[in-house]
């Protein structure tokens, strides 16, 4: 085990309980935190208030708590945090511009899709608003193809070598949305370098999201964390295990049999330990002996 610094997260959004899904990320976050010697943090990811449950926050604290996984420090809230984001626009200068397009519009333009299923922005307002647009949302201009920042790679510890053009892959993406909240790219970039995050353990839906977010970084002047991108669980039909499909909440009747599903989708041998004590110890040692060394 590693003595050297290390601050990992867990960083779920409060719309609902605490899944199968989500323990999966959780669970992975929390071994690869203690196996390293570090602090494991929870923030609360609630920047899209449109999407926040009622409760569902603190369901969530309660339930990592009675799973053994209590944070290290306090639970941070990104609806609180909105002064912090609103600095780092202003940081960030002409980097940033007003665009007026629509999602149809932007739709319309047919440059492609991206690996997440979203439109990629053509560079419409690039130069400025055409006349009679008002602006909707706030951007960040990425390099132009060819550009030597412009392709971006990054060493992901669970998939190997990964790298995104942004010109062509990702484009221009909003900071702040037509509704004027934050985008979630700007909150997790500024949240991670605020908490001193050094690991990002998290779902693969987020790998497309990363070369977005170590080119933030480096705009503002924050150090890159590493990353570590787990598989998803998927339901009968497919579908990424969430909220929005239906996904039920950890059954805290038996704990010790949730902690042993999740281990061994990330494919941890847990199967002796008969009590959490035990399960937790097997856990850490499997953990230990694929993602230990740094």
């Amino acid at each position: 085990m590693s003595t050297s610094a290390y601050t990992g997260r867990f960083a779920p959004s409060p719309s609902g309980p605490l899944h199968a899904g989500s323990l999966v990320a959780a669970l992975a976050s929390f071994l690869d935190a203690r196996v390293h010697g570090g602090n494991w943090l929870v923030r609360i990811e609630d920047i899209d208030e449109t999407r926040t449950v009622p409760g569902a926050a603190d369901g969530i604290l309660a339930t990592l708590a009675a799973l053994d996984m209590q944070p290290d420090g306090p639970v941070w809230v990104q609806s609180q945090r909105k002064p912090r984001y609103q600095a780092a626009r202003k940081q960030l200068g002409s980097h940033a511009y007003p665009c007026g397009c629509s999602r149809k519009e932007i739709a319309d333009s047919r440059v492609g899709v991206a690996s997440d299923g979203a439109a990629i922005y053509p560079g419409t307002c690039r130069h400025g608003l055409a006349p009679g647009k008002v602006a909707r949302t706030l951007r960040l201009r990425v390099p132009d193809a060819g550009m030597p920042d412009e392709l971006v790679r990054f060493n992901d510890r669970w998939l190997g070598p990964q790298q995104q053009h942004l010109a062509t892959e990702a484009g221009d993406f909003i900071l702040q949305r037509a509704d004027g909240f934050w985008a979630y790219q700007l909150a997790v970039v500024v949240d991670d370098a605020d908490q001193g995050v050094t690991d990002i353990v998290r779902g693969a839906d987020l790998l497309d999201s990363t070369a977005r977010q170590i080119y933030l970084q480096g705009l503002l002047g924050y150090p890159t964390p590493r990353y570590l991108h787990v598989p998803l669980l998927m339901n009968d039909v497919g579908e990424k295990f969430s909220k929005q499909n239906g996904a039920q909440a950890i059954d805290l009747g038996q704990p010790l049999k949730e902690l042993q599903r999740a281990a061994a989708f990330l494919g941890l041998d847990t199967a002796p330990g008969h009590d959490r004590e035990s399960f937790w110890r097997l856990a850490l040692a499997a953990w230990d002996a694929r993602f230990g060394a740094r």
